[in-house]
């Protein structure tokens, strides 16, 4: 695993991951990755339903190798399994054992779930008052839609994102993975480390963190509501071009498609220097974002005829030159062979438990004193549920007489 021993930013931080899917267990991924020990309770596989497979469905999303999802692998690397049925009594209680002793309790289910369970944040703060809870849902824990069912992608829909994706006046297309979720992960994350610092400042006590999917995508639409608020201007989709800010699009060449953004001053008079329209560099009018945006068609033209007669990489080698930024169209292949990828550690070799090796995405944020590792592959169902029940003071006895009901797997 190409991963190096080093110091662990949330070493000796326990965290309890009762969710599946995406936006919870994103969140628990991205602080297992900064060292806190992750403990991922999953269901276990149904006997009342030969062949369904239990645990987190993302083990069978997408693409499969050696019978386990390969998204799996980045997922739940750094987490340890526990196959605990939540919907019995015993599973509870074990749960409720778990959470007492553990610093953050990650979930993502429906609003009411966890009260149903007897793990209220009222309940679970009595045994645990340090606990920090972070609750991640579609619609957040009150408000007239708080029952309803929410995924991220009704999430980038309700939060604005869907309505300025594709092309204008066409169907709404989604980004192309689930930013709704991960959005709502990455807030959930700053929540969780906010609350950490806080209960370590002010006297120990924990508290809970209620991100909604929506909001979380909502608060990424930039000027939305202000334009809306004082103009009354209703945002639409622009396909590739970013209204108001010119130029930045994506323009043609030979062989694929190239992105410039030559929206700043200078960086335009190089621009326009560049594709041989000094003409343009040195007009009056374009000094200015304003007066570019007012004739942006006719920019975008000159760019576009002069893109068009080049290939990528003749374009990419001129602008960079100039120093404008711009940029090729990634895909997972591109990604793969480049060589700045490899030298910041943004691809790694992970061994999986199912005997392959595998490139992963490497971490981030890069800490220079505490940075990401893989300690662990990700765990196959109920791994260590265990060495996790005897950590908790369980006894072998007692593990075995759960098993034999099926709390455990």
């Amino acid at each position: 695993m190409d991963s190096i021993a080093s110091p662990a930013a949330l070493q000796g931080v326990r965290v309890i991951e009762m969710g599946q899917l995406i936006a919870g267990p994103f969140c628990g991924k991205t602080l297992g990755e900064f060292g806190a020990d992750v403990i991922k309770i999953e269901a276990p596989a149904d006997p009342s339903r030969p062949g369904a497979s239990g645990g987190d469905p993302l083990r069978n999303w997408r693409l499969i190798k050696e019978g386990t999802s390969v998204w799996w692998q980045v997922q739940s690397r750094n987490k340890r399994s526990v196959a605990l049925d939540l919907r019995q009594k015993e599973g509870q209680a074990i749960a409720r054992q778990l959470i007492a002793e553990a610093d953050v309790l990650v979930e993502n289910f429906r609003p009411g779930t966890l009260e149903g369970w007897g793990m209220s944040p009222e309940e679970l703060h009595a045994l645990n008052p340090g606990l920090v809870m972070l609750r991640i849902s579609g619609y957040g824990q009150t408000g007239p839609y708080r029952d309803l069912p929410g995924f991220g992608a009704i999430g980038e829909a309700i939060g604005g994102l869907r309505h300025l994706t594709g092309e204008p006046g066409r169907v709404p297309v989604r980004v192309g993975v689930s930013i709704g979720d991960t959005l709502a992960a990455l807030h959930g994350t700053i929540g969780v480390l906010t609350a950490l610092y806080h209960r370590k400042v002010n006297g120990g006590q924990g508290q809970v963190i209620d991100v909604a999917l929506h909001e979380a995508v909502f608060n990424v639409m930039e000027s939305l509501i202000p334009e809306y608020s004082a103009f009354g201007a209703v945002r639409e989709a622009a396909g590739s071009a970013l209204p108001g800010i010119a130029p930045s699009n994506a323009y043609p060449c030979t062989d694929g498609w190239v992105l410039v953004a030559g929206n700043g001053d200078s960086i335009f008079k190089r621009l326009m220097d560049a594709i041989g329209r000094a003409d343009l560099g040195a007009a009056p009018d374009l000094g200015d974002n304003a007066g570019r945006v007012a004739r942006v068609a006719e920019i975008d033209a000159a760019i576009g005829a002069w893109s068009a007669q080049r290939t990528v990489q003749q374009v990419l080698d001129a602008l960079g030159a100039a120093r404008v930024p711009a940029g090729k169209v990634y895909t997972a292949k591109d990604i793969a062979e480049d060589p700045h990828y490899r030298a910041r550690d943004m691809l790694l070799t992970q061994q999986t438990r199912d005997g392959y090796s595998v490139e992963v995405p490497g971490i981030v944020p890069k800490l220079s004193a505490t940075p990401g590792t893989i300690r662990s592959s990700a765990p196959h169902l109920g791994d260590d549920t265990d060495a996790v029940l005897a950590e908790a003071g369980l006894t072998v006895e007692q593990i075995a007489l759960l098993r034999s009901k099926g709390v455990i797997q």
